[in-house]
């Protein structure tokens, strides 16, 4: 069937966080949000009618996994990543952050230390301090309007004993990066080299741009399959965050076994009965409503970028290889991470995710969610667009 991405749908009165929050968190009832990384689109129609025929059964006890969950899940991934996985690695959880706490809860003891490469996912740096271990950064190197990784100072930082971990994004977010299989490979030989275990999430790993193909860390290799843990969901590529469900791919038995056992100690062990319903379809019939999103992705970061270079020129896209979320450069515009955060949402009246959130090297950067209707993506540049002009109207008439 034929998706209508463009159809405005009000998140209005459901309770979202992204919408029905926004005054409270942004202290302006007209602000525009296109932040935290949901969807504004309807969720896949068969995952929507499943959803509906589970709720008319009106009968919601405990609720396991059946075959038919684990099948589908595996056969997407091997269909759409070439990985042949097993049943017996997956373990589910609510969420790859609470698979992340797991991790970190299973592998590292209080004191011992984690890696993440910034600016990244604001969470991995409240998980690993809320659990007592401390955050070792090895921070992305930004050159010519790419990220890559710093792999010399991996290096170093990994020869801490105390490092037992690395938190990988891949596809990563905010930066776009899809990491190529010889980056990974680097990575990966380090942290074999040091013990690091490598935690890789990758959400994202469904939304990638043409022209780029996501590598899952443990498909590289026996060694890192036996020396990683996978963390995947589907609520980013079928817009499910709020059916909190995650597949967490281990090989590894002892490690698996490790991570069950928390898993089994805070009784995690059911499911949410439509989170089962919603996975379990998704995988088997959303493969349509997927590659028709991506479609209509692609289009809005063209209808982004050609609007940024030919009327923000004070602002630079980096061009994102994998995620609905657009990495902006906004450094020209001379503002600190204060006034450029009060300038977007004060003068522009949008809400975005500052890059200051996002760790070190994400200050005079902002990250923009692409996943709305192109109609809602042009009203939030119109905005910014106008205050640009406005801020530099501004400055002109004080210098005269």
């Amino acid at each position: 069937m034929k998706y209508n991405f463009d159809e405005v749908i009000s998140r209005y009165n459901t309770d979202s966080v992204k919408w029905d929050h926004a005054e409270k968190l942004f202290g302006d009832k007209d602000i525009l949000p296109m932040w935290i990384a949901d969807m504004d689109f309807v969720s896949p129609k068969p995952v929507v009618e499943a959803l509906k025929e589970r709720a008319e059964h009106g009968v919601f006890g405990y609720t396991s996994r059946s075959n038919d969950y684990f099948q589908a899940f595996i056969d997407w991934v091997q269909r759409r990543h070439k990985w042949d996985i097993q049943k017996r690695w997956i373990r589910c959880t609510p969420g790859i952050m609470p698979a992340l706490s797991i991790a970190i809860q299973s592998f590292t003891n209080e004191g011992d230390k984690v890696i993440i490469q910034t600016p990244v996912y604001t969470p991995f740096m409240e998980v690993i301090e809320k659990n007592n271990r401390d955050i070792v950064l090895n921070p992305l190197k930004y050159e010519n309007e790419r990220y890559g990784m710093d792999y010399e100072n991996l290096e170093e930082v990994a020869r801490d004993e105390d490092v037992k971990m690395i938190i990988l994004c891949n596809p990563h977010n905010p930066a776009g990066r899809v990491w190529s299989k010889e980056e990974l490979t680097r990575l990966g030989e380090i942290c074999l080299k040091n013990n690091v275990l490598v935690i890789s999430d990758e959400a994202h790993f469904d939304i990638v741009y043409k022209g780029h193909t996501h590598t899952p860390f443990a498909s590289i290799s026996e060694e890192f399959s036996d020396h990683s843990i996978t963390c995947t969901a589907p609520s980013k590529t079928f817009n499910l965050a709020g059916v909190q469900m995650a597949n967490i791919i281990i090989p590894n038995k002892e490690l698996r076994d490790s991570f069950t056992k928390i898993i089994d100690i805070m009784y995690l062990g059911l499911s949410n009965t439509f989170g089962v319903t919603a996975a379990e379809n998704a995988y088997k019939y959303g493969e349509e409503w997927l590659d028709q999103f991506l479609d209509y992705l692609e289009g809005n970061l063209t209808f982004l970028t050609t609007f940024i270079e030919t009327n923000l020129k004070e602002i630079k896209v980096i061009p994102p290889e994998g995620t609905y979320l657009a990495w902006l450069d906004c450094r020209a515009l001379g503002l600190d991470a204060k006034e450029l955060e009060d300038f977007f949402r004060k003068n522009a009246k949008v809400a975005f995710d500052e890059g200051y959130t996002f760790g070190l090297g994400g200050e005079g950067f902002t990250r923009v969610n692409m996943a709305c209707p192109r109609h809602v993506l042009e009203d939030g540049l119109r905005r910014v667009e106008r205050a640009v002009k406005e801020n530099l109207a501004k400055n002109a008439e004080e210098v005269r």
